[in-house]
């Protein structure tokens, strides 16, 4: 099978990803040629069709091309072996970490990534989708986002939280974040980096006030988070409701 008919993975779209955005730290794409590129390296699903978008950009490394590994032929064989003599089979199973939540006191920066135990981080992912947490919905200690081109809904306002801390860490391209938290919560931003998009906290920052504390940080790339009250809380505050 020819190289570019290979199928292609999350991680290797992911990537082309990344050289996208250094293609246009570089000035070589526009926004707009960025957000058409990634819409074609989100769909490939050959690694010819994921190279497209790389193909006219000098400087930026394409995926390698695959070459599959030519065993040689046992006593009394002919062709090719397989597996290959001493080949180990890897590990079916490996359990993904993620940061571990801690509170910020003494901290000069968010919980290095890694820290997590799986067990106590709600997992969101989306592509091209639409994705709402709501309602009594149960929250660990961290909420890990990792979207592209989504819009994604976090409402607190009902959840069931475990911790009063909660660290929500973002890797998201293109996608629009909403975290609604109640009118008694705060939240931290301050560790959230844009690039080519927004951040914004409409709610109390700083240190922890309130029966929930929510704590941000990651990376948000041509698009945005936002950190809000529910609709009509500034309405209800007026008339003193």
């Amino acid at each position: 099978m020819e190289a570019r008919n290979l199928r292609v993975s999350d991680a290797e779209r992911e990537h082309v990803g990344e050289l996208l955005q250094k293609a246009v730290g570089q000035g070589m794409l526009s926004l707009g040629e960025f957000t058409e590129r990634m819409d074609t390296a989100l769909a490939a699903k050959t690694r010819g069709e994921l190279n497209v978008v790389l193909a006219d950009l000098p400087g930026i490394t394409l995926i390698s091309d695959y070459e599959p590994p030519a065993y040689p032929a046992s006593a009394g064989q002919s062709g090719y072996q397989y597996p290959a003599p001493g080949y180990q089979q890897p590990p079916v199973h490996q359990q993904v970490q993620y940061p571990q939540p801690q509170p910020y006191a003494g901290q000069s920066g968010p919980p290095a990534a890694g820290a997590y135990g799986a067990a106590n981080a709600a997992i969101i992912r989306g592509r091209m989708s639409t994705v709402t947490r709501n309602g009594a919905w149960i929250v660990p200690p961290a909420v890990v986002i990792d979207t592209r081109m989504s819009s994604v809904t976090v409402d607190f306002t009902r959840a069931v939280m475990q911790t009063q801390i909660v660290h929500v860490s973002i890797n998201d391209y293109a996608s629009s974040i909403s975290l609604i938290v109640p009118e008694e919560a705060t939240v931290d931003m301050n560790d959230v980096e844009a690039i080519g998009g927004s951040a914004s906290n409409k709610v109390r920052s700083g240190p922890q006030m309130g029966p929930l504390h929510v704590v941000v940080h990651g990376k948000v790339r041509f698009g945005s988070v936002t950190a809000k009250h529910p609709f009509g809380t500034t309405f209800r505050k007026f008339l003193g409701s």
